[in-house]
């Protein structure tokens, strides 16, 4: 698990798994958003188990999945939900973090 700070409020991850979700806990973030559609490659987590872990954990998680047509205007809606119920520190994941530095980085531009 390689986590980046994009600023006091966001940081990024590339795919996390269940096991990660006490580490994410023990460094302080109080929720999650997945930005990457399940099925994308052979062995990758489930966004429901990763999603079970983390509520039995008190992190609240959502799924705002960015596929090939990249941040569509759902991605951007479901971010800013997530920015708007969602308690920080938070933490975004993807294959690599790319997707998720997107999506966050469009939503604060739209919210200006």
């Amino acid at each position: 698990m390689d986590i980046r700070q994009i600023n006091e409020e966001y940081s990024v991850s590339g795919q996390i798994t269940v096991d990660d979700l006490d580490e994410i806990k023990a460094q302080g973030f109080k929720s999650i958003v997945c930005h990457r559609p399940d099925g994308e490659e052979p062995g990758q987590p489930a966004f429901a188990d990763i999603a079970a872990r983390a509520e039995e954990l008190g992190i609240k998680i959502k799924h705002v999945p960015v596929g090939p047509m990249g941040v569509t205007e759902e991605a951007i809606s479901g971010m800013m939900d997530a920015l708007d119920d969602f308690d920080r520190p938070m933490l975004g994941y993807c294959r690599s973090g790319a997707r998720s530095t997107n999506t966050y980085q469009k939503t604060l531009q739209l919210r200006g």
